[in-house]
């Protein structure tokens, strides 16, 4: 099973950085664009795959993104700065991990 959640690239002078709007923690970045698109499809996968193993629901993937692209003086953007906006399809989680029992302990003895 595969979803499409909105994503966001922008191009921060030396590389890419990219979040998903529905998805909050989840950011990734790369030098390139192709790359970027790589690494934000595995972090995202690799995100919802924690939330599933952790009981969390979830997030839908909704249609629409809104970016405020108003400049701010606090927080000026490079030189040649802009942003690319698509839908990036992604593997559902299947089903819920399990720790090895050996694992466990050793998380639980470390705390």
């Amino acid at each position: 099973m595969t979803r499409e959640y909105p994503v966001i690239y922008e191009w921060a002078g030396k590389n890419f950085s990219g979040y998903v709007p529905d998805v909050p923690g989840c950011i990734a970045t790369a030098k390139t664009l192709p790359k970027m698109r790589s690494t934000m499809k595995e972090a995202l996968e690799s995100h919802l795959q924690w939330l599933q193993d952790d009981g969390d629901q979830i997030p839908t993937a909704t249609d629409n993104v809104t970016i405020d692209m108003k400049p701010d003086a606090e927080f000026p953007q490079p030189p040649g700065y802009y942003v690319v906006v698509e839908k990036l399809n992604v593997a559902m989680p299947k089903k819920k991990r399990t720790l090895n029992r050996k694992e466990s302990a050793r998380e639980l003895t470390a705390a």
